[in-house]
């Protein structure tokens, strides 16, 4: 499937409940510490200026913030007047954000504004070792089909999985491609090269009938504060719903909320800004 390059519509007012809090309720020092954690989960290892101009803070700031960091097991300095990392103790809380659904619940709002703008239910995917898994779904109306359900696993060379796949790390890739790869439908491609010529491409994913006959699924990633891909945002309709130019139409409003959701999560502009003008990548046919 050919993809043009577009410009996003601009933003409509965010609902309610994902607008930013009122200024006033923001305490200056924790979140000048949160830009110093970001930070280090952007560049670091790396040194104390670097780290500095990453937070937008001083030299002195910007070390003394690093310091008390240290001293709760959330920095690691290599040696004295070396490169700063991310401590161990991250882990602990990355665990239990997942376990407590944070990225789901976090998402919920944004596929909510997605779904209602385009008329269709919303899922939210992730990757999980060799396949994907839906961890979210909005579901825009109950008459409306529901394709995939919170928990349902999924391989990564077909469908919506295919974008995920696009950004997974290239070991992870080389083991998906060395498998038998199974054939859902008359036109699901299993073939390593011809997905493997495609995966580089990235940007969004427009699929269709390649898990459903009559399925067709829109796609768009969602990044965190270090800029990797994380998720995706997919609509999945019926394909009598979904003819050309409706899949076009509604990656807009989709790359809108896979934006907004990113900037929610800490991703950078110039990150969210790529995705949305690049052309499709984890390919369509």
């Amino acid at each position: 499937m050919s993809a043009s390059r577009h410009r996003l519509p601009r933003p409509a007012a965010l609902p309610r409940e994902i607008r930013a809090p009122p200024r006033g309720y923001k305490i200056e020092a924790v979140d000048r510490a949160l830009d110093m954690v970001e930070a280090l989960a952007r560049i670091g290892p790396a040194s104390l200026a670097d780290l500095a101009a990453e937070a937008g803070c001083t030299r002195p700031a910007g070390f003394r913030l690093l310091r008390t960091l240290q001293a709760r097991g959330f920095a690691i300095q290599d040696k004295p007047r070396g490169n700063w990392r991310l401590g161990a103790r991250w882990g602990m809380l990355a665990q239990a954000a997942q376990k407590q659904g944070a990225l789901a619940a976090a998402a919920m709002p944004f596929m909510a504004a997605g779904g209602s703008a385009c008329g269709e239910n919303v899922y939210l995917t992730m990757r999980d070792g060799l396949e994907s898994e839906t961890i979210a779904l909005y579901q825009h109306e109950p008459a409306l089909r529901v394709y995939s359900e919170i928990g349902k696993r999924e391989p990564l060379h077909a469908g919506a999985g295919r974008l995920l796949l696009a950004y997974a790390p290239v070991s992870i890739q080389q083991q998906v491609l060395a498998q038998r790869l199974p054939r859902f439908t008359s036109v699901t491609r299993t073939e390593p090269e011809w997905i493997r010529a495609r995966i580089r491409a990235q940007g969004w994913l427009i699929a269709r009938d390649e898990m459903e006959i009559g399925a067709v699924s829109v796609c768009a990633p969602v990044r965190d504060s270090s800029g990797q891909v994380i998720a995706g945002l997919c609509i999945t309709a019926p394909s009598f719903r979904m003819r050309p130019p409706r899949p076009q139409s509604l990656l807009h409003e989709l790359l809108e909320a896979a934006s907004r959701l990113s900037a929610a999560l800490g991703a950078r502009e110039a990150s969210v800004e790529e995705d949305s003008g690049r052309r499709a990548g984890a390919g369509g046919r």
